[in-house]
């Protein structure tokens, strides 16, 4: 599978796992150079809480567009630090 944002790959691995179908990237898998950590933190009530990066091209910003548990609960331990992305990043084989 592949992340796009404007013909940018922002990670790419057959290793994704799909959690409420949301594709989640091992984090060796993403290209780092865009990725920027955000501030922005949520909770899911069964993955644990969620941090963000915001995904930057050039002078673009795509504020929190992708997120990862640093700290998944024992539920959602598989996708502990993988990374998943909002829709205006495209997610294709």
């Amino acid at each position: 599978m592949k992340a796009i944002y404007k013909d940018i790959v922002l990670a790419e691995s057959s290793e994704t796992k799909v959690v409420e179908g949301n594709y989640y990237f091992p984090p060796e898998s993403i290209n780092k150079e865009y990725f920027v950590p955000s501030d922005t933190h949520t909770t899911c009530f069964w993955k644990g809480e969620a941090s963000y990066y915001t995904v930057k091209i050039g002078e673009e910003s795509l504020t929190d567009a992708a997120w990862y548990y640093p700290k998944a609960s024992e539920a959602a331990k598989a996708i502990e630090n993988h990374v998943a992305f909002y829709p205006v990043v495209k997610v294709q084989p």
